[in-house]
């Protein structure tokens, strides 16, 4: 029983996590024009380690423990990253959108074989 429950909660929490993702990805706009996708990214490049040392010090506070400090985020060259990023949006999108036929195709063509190794 407690390992049903607790392989409840794993799924749970890992929903909730890909969901809160999927909310801020749509939110912050990432996926729309690339001017505001690199908006996003400079602004988080400016928010997010300041958050992890404050986060870093309150866990020190709370537990006692000493932590070194974090080191320093790597830096990342917007131009050739919105390329990346562009193209690999556009392959996944280009991806989803045949899936379909292309899985009608595939199970077609195993039913052909199946029917024809059955005779």
């Amino acid at each position: 029983m407690v390992a049903r429950v607790w392989s409840l909660m794993r799924f749970l929490i890992k929903g909730s996590v890909a969901g809160g993702a999927v909310y801020l990805v749509y939110d912050q706009e990432l996926l729309g024009p690339s001017d505001k996708s690199e908006a996003v990214l400079r602004k988080a490049e400016e928010v997010v380690p300041p958050a992890m040392y404050q986060f870093s010090q309150y866990v020190c506070q709370q537990t006692g423990l000493e932590m070194s400090q974090l080191p320093a985020p790597p830096k990342i060259n917007f131009p050739n990253f919105r390329d990346s990023w562009n193209s690999g949006i556009i392959s996944v999108m280009a991806a989803l959108s045949v899936a379909p036929s292309k899985a009608r195709e595939y199970s077609r063509e195993g039913w052909e074989y199946v029917k024809e190794h059955t005779k």
